[in-house]
């Protein structure tokens, strides 16, 4: 069984849709904290006014009842509330009469998929490309990885992300433990860790809104608990961290994808590199009793089991949790490099695709950044990559039968 998802929607459409398809039964869904992380998506200094207009709300469709997965496909959709402002544009019914305002676009933005996408797809009007490659798309992914977390939180893996640089600032990127990161109070501005870093990132911000220009930056993406063994080495197909980059970079506007200080490591001596592995003689406990807001009462489960990790550890992440494709056992760390948002209010240089002269590049509603949104885009496209080896390896029609599948491997892992 795999853990996938598509979704559908244009930016300006009447709402965003997403079918998820591999679930478990049996999984209590808690649909708040789907519509917390499409609010955490929201926030962040910098934002545009498009966020003051949608207040994201998930509706469920189909394949949850009474708070539980049914193992069916699960069905979600978003609103579009600015939808009521665009339904002549945006309809789906051909129109006996063009709208006032078409708001057609011509003039294709820099770093956009606007003339790529007009070229591919023989449309005159951008507006075809624009709408669906448009971020508003990664809503409908955070909602799915939003199920994605609540299932592989019942397994005790968290996950967390930061801002650990924005345009220029700070000169090094910023190096965190769990803890700090855990502490970002809620109302961060940026989500970072440095109070101090993150009043000089706003005040970049400030000057980049000033002279109508836009900020890319970095994230980090940590898991914490992670299990050995995700992934493989034997197929490239197979290797996790193949996978997460392809994730990461399917993000809108991401343009590297790093895993623990790659980076940084390419430029070093083998022996300042590599992990070097130790042994404790003792194993660590997870306990899936302390599973925050997980419900284990329910008579169908398995009662409540602790997970132990081995007693071989490293002093050092800089592999960042995974080597040869797989896990192991060590916190899973990316980091998404994020280019500058390509709508500029101070327009870049264009040409008109139908006149072919030289003009200023079309603007829509936009940000200064978005380097903490798309951190929790990134939380969501980490949660269903390992959600998705999860079901790989463990199976399971329900979440009672994953469980049984999870500790048996689990209390293996503990005696190697």
């Amino acid at each position: 069984m795999f853990f996938k998802f598509t979704t559908a929607g244009e930016s300006h459409g009447k709402a965003l849709v997403a079918i998820v398809e591999g679930l478990p039964a049996g999984l209590e869904i808690d649909i708040s904290k789907i519509n917390h992380e499409l609010w955490r998506r929201q926030q962040g200094y910098g934002r545009g006014g498009r966020m003051k207009i949608e207040s994201d709300k998930v509706e469920i469709i189909s394949g949850i009842r009474h708070g539980k997965t049914l193992g069916s496909p699960v069905a979600l959709m978003i609103e579009n509330r600015d939808f009521v402002h665009w339904q002549e544009v945006m309809s789906a019914e051909k129109l006996e009469v063009k709208p006032k305002n078409p708001r057609l676009v011509t003039r294709p933005r820099p770093g956009h998929a606007d003339l790529a996408g007009g070229e591919k797809f023989q449309t005159r009007d951008l507006r075809d490309i624009l709408e669906r490659a448009s971020a508003r798309e990664t809503a409908a992914r955070v909602a799915c990885g939003a199920l994605a977390k609540q299932l592989i939180e019942f397994f005790s893996i968290q996950i967390k992300s930061h801002v650990i640089k924005l345009g220029s600032v700070p000169e090094l990127p910023l190096h965190k433990d769990w803890e700090a990161i855990s502490n970002i109070p809620e109302d961060s501005p940026l989500n970072c860790t440095d109070l101090s870093v993150e009043k000089e990132m706003m005040k970049l911000i400030d000057e980049a809104k000033q002279s109508g220009d836009t900020l890319g930056g970095i994230f980090e993406v940590v898991a914490h608990n992670v299990p050995v063994g995700l992934g493989s080495h034997t197929s490239w197909s197979e290797k996790l961290d193949g996978r997460i980059a392809r994730a990461f970079m399917s993000i809108q506007a991401v343009k590297a994808v790093e895993i623990g200080t790659g980076v940084e490591n390419s430029a070093k001596f083998g022996s300042e590199v590599h992990d070097e592995i130790f042994y404790s003689g003792e194993s660590r406990v997870v306990s899936q009793e302390s599973r925050a807001g997980i419900q284990t009462s329910d008579s169908r489960l398995p009662p409540p089991v602790s997970r132990l990790q081995n007693g071989f550890h490293r002093k050092t992440n800089r592999a960042g949790g995974l080597e040869g494709g797989i896990t192991n056992g060590e916190e899973l760390r990316v980091r998404g490099y994020l280019k500058p948002i390509s709508t500029l209010r101070k327009p870049l240089h264009s040409v008109d695709i139908n006149t072919k002269q030289e003009d200023l590049a079309a603007f829509e509603r936009s940000d200064i950044t978005a380097v903490p949104a798309a951190g929790v885009i990134g939380e969501a496209m980490l949660a269903i990559v390992l959600a998705n080896s999860l079901r790989e390896k463990f199976g399971g029609d329900s979440i009672g039968e994953m469980q049984r599948n999870f500790a048996s491997y689990t209390k293996s892992i503990s005696e190697f």
